[in-house]
């Protein structure tokens, strides 16, 4: 997939292989992303740093990341450098070293992070929102120590023989560039890349529902603020609702003028900064409201969420629509300020399966989005009756007053269960 851009003489190129972290065998969550990390620390005989040193010869840069249903392997490189860039980028996904001391050392580093997770309320507090929204869900999955001492090399070799081929891959392509030079270019590198057979891919379960309203608490003894996370599943991108959602929370809590930043924040002084999001890809995602609040406005602070969610359910006003609209539409151009940004969105565009006129169309949608199609959105996809409240902090400063909110049983966990074998 191909995207011109000849403005600068750089091209950006990413490699998609079809597979990600919801592939990871149950025991062993971490194995696409241990893979994806080795990839370039070491190919074709060279070390870890003569990569490096080869990678910045070419003024080029070069990373890799797996997420949950792919891994992308990125190259930015100059033009004139076209050739040396691809051959070094196919050696990093065809013959990587896969080095054993070296998956070690990330081993190590994942176990380090891990244990100064634990002590981080941010950290538990995303961890124990996941743990409760997903339960056994694969989406849900996280690292544990055990599931990083549980893969050794053979099982990242095992993976990259499975998975790194061209019949399981996707080329997302931008820059100075054109169809015939991309299609010379490529077959001068990659047609000797082997085809093999993928293993099947296992289906997406369903997630698990949300019935009533659920509290869970973390205590984190003598904590200054307690980690609000609010939320429950709603939509995939897909949606035919996604430009009335975005427009609804841009105003309930996608800006800084938003109705919860002004309510938790300027109004009441609770905290820093409150926000809202969907995530909307191509599974269904959550929708989240968070922030780190006083330990004393622990409970009036999850009072005023739930008022701004019923509030924008009423009504929002025309300077508030208004707002949003240009918020999104002046902001949209962010999205392509460079040439890595335009082969990203292609690949989202084509991923999500998206019309191809979708970035053209963007701002149109946006506009064309009215205060009933808001109201209406936040009627249907913010479900206060059934929902999710997670809070990290001081149990023995806020539990009394959050029980008094009369929102229903109150769950309490330790940082052990949510740090819980898969």
């Amino acid at each position: 997939f191909l995207m011109q851009k000849h403005d600068v003489p750089i091209v950006q190129f990413i490699l998609q292989i079809n597979t990600g972290s919801f592939n990871d065998p149950r025991d062993k969550v971490g194995l696409s992303s241990f893979t994806a990390s080795l990839l370039d620390e070491g190919a074709n005989g060279l070390s870890s740093l003569e990569l490096a040193d080869e990678i910045d010869y070419l003024g080029a840069n070069l990373s890799s990341i797996s997420n949950r249903h792919s891994t992308w392997v990125s190259l930015n490189i100059p033009k004139s450098k076209l050739d040396e860039g691809l051959k070094l980028l196919y050696s990093i996904i065809v013959n990587p070293n896969l080095d054993s001391e070296e998956l070690e050392r990330l081993k190590k580093k994942s176990l380090t992070s891990l244990f100064q997770e634990k002590s981080q309320p941010n950290a538990l507090a995303r961890r124990l929102f996941n743990y409760v929204l997903y339960k056994d869900h694969p989406f849900g999955f996280s690292l544990t120590e055990s599931s990083i001492n549980n893969i050794n090399i053979n099982d990242v070799r095992k993976y990259h023989s499975d998975y790194f081929r061209p019949n399981n891959s996707k080329f997302f392509i931008a820059g100075d560039i054109n169809e015939i030079e991309v299609k010379e270019s490529l077959e001068r590198f990659f047609l000797q890349w082997e085809k093999s057979e993928i293993p099947t891919k296992k289906p997406v379960p369903k997630y698990n529902k949300i019935n009533g309203v659920k509290v869970y608490i973390i205590d984190k003894p003598d904590a200054a603020q307690s980690i609000i996370r609010i939320g429950h599943f709603t939509e995939n991108r897909k949606n035919p609702d996604f430009f009335p959602i975005t427009v609804m929370n841009t105003i309930l809590g996608g800006s800084f003028t938003s109705r919860l930043n002004y309510n938790l924040r300027e109004k009441n002084g609770f905290t820093y900064g409150a926000r809202s999001y969907f995530i909307m890809g191509k599974d269904k995602g959550p929708f989240i409201a968070l922030s780190a609040v006083q330990t004393d406005a622990t409970s009036k602070s999850i009072t005023e969420f739930f008022n701004e969610f019923e509030k924008i359910k009423e009504d929002v006003t025309d300077e508030e629509v208004i707002g949003a609209k240009n918020y999104l539409a002046l902001g949209y151009p962010n999205n392509f300020e460079s040439i890595s940004d335009y082969a990203s969105e292609l690949a989202l565009l084509i991923n999500l399966e998206l019309p191809l006129d979708s970035f053209n169309k963007y701002t149109y949608n946006i506009n064309n989005v009215t205060k009933n199609d808001i109201i209406n959105s936040a009627n249907k996809y913010i479900d206060t009756n059934n929902i999710l409240i997670s809070i990290v902090g001081d149990k023995e400063k806020i539990l009394e007053d959050i029980s008094n909110l009369n929102l229903g049983k109150i769950n309490e966990l330790t940082i052990e269960d949510i740090f819980y074998e898969n």
